[in-house]
């Protein structure tokens, strides 16, 4: 009987052990979880703020390109290859590799305005059609089909076999 009531208080001590643990760790990750609430709703508005005055900036902007036509400047340089598919160039990594290379050549266009860039014209064709470029063990010239001048300087070339 003696060994009965210890076993009858050691079960009940761990049962009631167990049901403190227990809710002291439902306390502790309720507070745990209000905090991370309370901290994402803290970014949210933070996002949100943030999101208003990026609208408002993007406005203004838009306003000031209005305004200011005359002094655009260069925001992006696309290339356009026409007609890679002539001499057998079939992957898509070869081109992009190729357009790469004559945008970091012609890096030197961005945040220019718009008049020193077209009134230098001839000397970026100069620049691109100078370019070699080797693409599957291959030399390339290239030459410039046509182009457009605006934020966005809009380049088609065609390749030419070096040599052929």
């Amino acid at each position: 009987m003696y060994r009965q009531k210890k076993l009858q208080v050691l079960l009940a001590g761990a049962a009631i052990g167990f049901c403190l643990s227990w809710l002291l760790f439902l306390y502790l990750f309720g507070a745990m979880q209000e905090r991370q609430a309370a901290l994402l709703e803290k970014h949210k508005k933070t996002i949100d703020e943030l999101k208003v005055q990026l609208d408002i900036w993007q406005e203004e902007y838009k306003e000031l390109n209005k305004k200011n036509l005359h002094k655009l400047t260069v925001q992006e340089i696309e290339i356009d290859i026409i007609n890679y598919k002539k001499y057998g160039i079939d992957d898509a990594q070869s081109i992009f590799s190729a357009k790469e290379q004559i945008k970091k050549d012609l890096s030197v266009l961005y945040a220019k305005d718009l008049e020193t860039v077209y009134s230098h014209k001839e000397l970026i064709r100069q620049t691109i059609e100078n370019k070699t470029l080797k693409i599957n063990k291959r030399s390339y010239s290239l030459h410039v089909k046509e182009w457009y001048f605006y934020t966005t300087v809009h380049i088609q070339l065609e390749l030419d076999l070096e040599g052929g």
